[in-house]
């Protein structure tokens, strides 16, 4: 499938505990946060991702790939790596990666403009991560 034909993505913040879900839409050109999926024992969580592509039926997944700064991989880089190997071969979408440099900083930072960031919401951050994500690949297209 080409870039041309997508009109739907989900976009995926993946962390070592929980999972930030958003849904970005091609035509106009904006992303929305959806959920945080928790890890189950360190595992995706894959019953409720696949529930989740099931309901809003992406025609493609983008997955932020964690870097340094500088571009260099880090110590999650070959384990989302992995993750991307993974989800093309259960869902058999597409699946772009895009640099996930500071994004869930960048989430952290627009939340606490309105909201407390403690422990008990952390998970806001992780959906948000995700739309940012999503808004970055759109803005690219």
């Amino acid at each position: 499938m080409s870039q041309g034909n997508i009109t739907t993505i989900m976009a995926i913040d993946y962390g070592r505990k929980r999972i930030g879900i958003a849904s970005g839409q091609t035509i106009t050109g904006s992303a929305s946060p959806i959920t945080t999926l928790n890890q189950i024992n360190g595992v995706p969580d894959w019953a409720a991702l696949a529930q989740l592509i099931g309901q809003w039926q992406p025609q493609a997944l983008i997955v932020g790939m964690p870097y340094y700064l500088d571009g260099k991989e880090n110590d999650m880089t070959k384990i989302v790596d992995l993750f991307c190997l993974e989800l093309e071969q259960r869902f058999a979408l597409p699946v772009y990666k895009i640099n996930e440099a500071l994004s869930s900083y960048e989430a952290e930072t627009l939340l606490k403009k309105n909201t407390k960031i403690g422990k008990h919401n952390k998970h806001e951050i992780d959906k948000m991560a995700a739309a940012i994500i999503a808004q970055s690949w759109l803005d690219q297209q």
